[in-house]
């Protein structure tokens, strides 16, 4: 459980990176170059970390207990540019990025 909030960071800032590469990537396919390469490669890199990013927000969401709007901003956070790196710095400076208490075992 410790390790989530870590991994959701990870995701957050590798899904805002795949995002530069696509948009680079577009860039030479649509202006100087027209060879998409770029495209092929960063297109399937970065829908992958979409999905990664959807569900390491699902697991830390239930893992630190967030509010229901909180985990519905961190999804829609997903999809324009860059966004996920905004609301990961957002939620470490709330406090949000931390797993939630685990109960006390009795031994």
């Amino acid at each position: 459980m410790r390790r989530i909030p870590a991994l959701f960071a990870a995701v957050a800032i590798a899904e805002a990176c795949s995002w530069a590469a696509l948009l680079i990537g577009m860039f030479f396919k649509y202006g100087p170059v027209g060879d998409e390469i770029g495209v092929r490669i960063a297109g399937p890199v970065h829908g992958g970390l979409f999905m990664a990013f959807l569900a390491v927000t699902v697991l830390q969401a239930r893992a630190a207990r967030w509010r229901w709007w909180v985990t519905l901003v961190a999804l829609a956070c997903s999809i324009p540019p860059f966004a996920t790196l905004a609301f990961e710095r957002w939620a470490r400076s709330r406090g949000l990025l931390t797993a939630a208490a685990e109960p006390a075992t009795q031994s």
